[in-house]
């Protein structure tokens, strides 16, 4: 696989954690640089581990993952996003003044690759090389969740709850477009 095929395999893989980072970006208050380096941290090790977890699998895994990822995907995301929704709705100020808890964290990185773990899977079935494209979904996914839950700080004051709601349906979106696609396929 040559560097820019894996390079925008990468891309198209981060854009999901780039979105999540940019509405999470808009609800962090105080924001601080290691609330970005959080949410870098753990989508791009996740992009990064997925593929892994693929390619080990391999054949094992592959019916049950390519029947059930979207749905699971679908029924994560729009639970986070109905929860942010909610919450810019009827949450109270206080609320809104948070960081990331480590369990939010995880259920937003699995969510947003899933579908790194079936590519991972796809890697095993070509019997293509995991190091290379691995690194770099990990490091671009890190830098666009990075930029994207910066972007989301500088433009969430501007909006407030707007931004909130619309980084719920940004979610919301993001889990019906994965099933969407995999209901066209079936």
């Amino acid at each position: 696989m040559s560097f820019l095929t894996s390079f925008l395999l990468a891309l198209g893989l981060s854009m999901d954690a780039f979105a999540v980072s940019m509405s999470s970006g808009t609800t962090i208050r105080p924001f601080q640089l290691k609330d970005a380096l959080k949410l870098a941290v753990f989508f791009g090790g996740f992009q990064a581990i997925m593929p892994v977890l693929g390619w080990l699998g391999g054949n094992t895994v592959s019916s049950f993952v390519s029947d059930y990822a979207p749905w699971i995907a679908f029924g994560l995301l729009a639970l986070i996003g109905g929860k942010m929704i909610y919450e810019a709705l009827y949450g109270s100020p206080e609320g809104k003044v948070n960081s990331l808890n480590y369990s939010v964290l995880f259920v937003l990185a699995v969510a947003t690759s899933i579908d790194a773990l079936a590519v991972g899977i796809s890697f095993a079935f070509l019997n293509t090389p995991i190091l290379e494209p691995v690194i770099i979904i990990g490091c671009v996914t890190f830098f666009m969740s990075f930029c994207g839950a910066i972007m989301g700080y500088r433009i969430g004051h501007f909006f407030e709850n707007e931004v909130e709601i619309l980084g719920g349906l940004i979610l919301i979106g993001l889990g019906g477009k994965i099933l969407a696609e995999h209901l066209l396929w079936i």
